[in-house]
């Protein structure tokens, strides 16, 4: 039987890795926290595109896909939603806004993990939203051999409202045990979550909800600004093998959290590093207004809009960065994807190099 007790985590049974990172993600949080005093309002404008970064990239890891334009356009409630998976998007919104406005006052607790369940369906018009699951499920993969193999076998139905009530219980301990580091409590509890599985569907989405709020309540608020659920995206097919890996001899409390927690901290340590990128200065010059579009462009590891450029950097018009990006493609620094108003622009790795390439930092 499953014993939900994080105990373990001040023993010798973290990998290496995962220590490693530990320490990584500690020193470079302190240099968030000089940037986010230094340009107020950008880090305003950031936290703008996260939230849109999320919504999108955490239900497309789900198959609910939506274009750019259109998951804008009903996040500001501009257009009703078309069908069902643009529903779940509005909740995913609704939720997401809820936390980054009030992770302060939200207690993990099964009340709070229910409401957000509730809100994720409420536009839907599925009425088990709020209610825990009333059937089982196994969930596997196909393999290239043609064989199928399990990658998660939750908590039965039967026993979902004892293993939630336990899950929050452990946590509350850990969480006031000062020896059990708060970075690697966190990934456990929303791997022990997604084990139990408790409702028919949006666990996944519930759990990177529930990672959002217990980063934020415990001081690690990067995911505000640059999209935790979008590294997770980028990198689906690892998160979903770290949670096979980690299921493995769950129920008889001998699996390895170690894979789990290491794609978590992973996950967020991308964060940091997309975060802190955009704040480098050379030489302590002020930098003019072609510059830090060009670094914003080249810095950024997924592809950046003319729109997400001038949110980032609001001084700049939108005609100074339609300028400066024509000169960009023309001097084969940056590369165009698409066309139009979806266009998106990202570094071009073959193209030619600056005489200040040589202090920038390559991700």
């Amino acid at each position: 039987m499953k014993v939900y007790d994080y105990s373990f985590l001040k023993s010798d049974r973290i990998s290496n890795n995962v220590l490693s990172l530990l320490v990584s993600i500690e020193k470079i949080q302190a240099v968030g926290i000089i940037n986010s005093e230094m340009y107020p309002k950008v880090f305003s404008n950031l936290e703008n595109i996260s939230k849109r970064q999320s919504v999108k990239a955490s239900n497309a890891i789900n198959g609910i896909f939506a274009t750019d334009r259109r998951i804008e356009s009903l996040i500001d409630k501009d257009i009703d939603p078309a069908n069902q998976g643009e529903e779940k998007i509005i909740g995913y919104s609704d939720v997401i806004d809820e936390i980054f406005t009030n992770y302060d006052s939200l207690q993990f607790n099964e009340y709070i993990i229910r409401d957000f369940h509730k809100t994720l369906l409420v536009h839907t018009g599925i009425n088990s939203g709020g209610s825990y699951k009333d059937n089982d499920v196994i969930f596997t993969e196909n393999l290239q051999d043609g064989t199928r193999r399990v990658i998660l076998n939750p908590v039965s139905y039967q026993n979902t409202n004892e293993a939630m009530e336990a899950l929050v219980k452990a946590y509350k301990i850990a969480i006031e045990d000062s020896t059990i580091p708060r970075l690697l409590l966190i990934p456990c509890v929303i791997f022990d979550f997604l084990c139990i599985h408790p409702f028919n569907e949006g666990n996944g989405r519930i759990s990177r909800l529930l990672s959002s709020l217990l980063l934020f309540r415990n001081e690690y608020d990067v995911g505000k600004f640059v999209s935790f659920e979008k590294q997770i995206y980028n990198y689906k097919s690892e998160y979903y093998e770290s949670i096979r890996l980690c299921s493995i001899n769950w129920d008889d409390n001998s699996n390895d959290y170690n894979p789990f927690i290491q794609n978590f901290l992973e996950s967020l340590y991308s964060c940091y590093i997309e975060l802190n990128s955009r704040f480098r200065i050379i030489d302590n010059e002020k930098k003019s207004k072609k510059i830090r579009i060009e670094e914003t462009i080249k810095k950024s590891w997924n592809p950046i809009s003319r729109k997400e450029i001038h949110l980032v950097w609001p001084d700049i018009s939108h005609e100074t960065i339609k300028k400066v990006i024509k000169s960009l493609l023309n001097e084969q620094k940056i590369k165009k994807i698409g066309n139009f108003k979806d266009a998106r622009y990202k570094r071009n790795w073959y193209g030619k190099t600056t005489q200040n390439e040589d202090n920038m930092v390559i991700f």
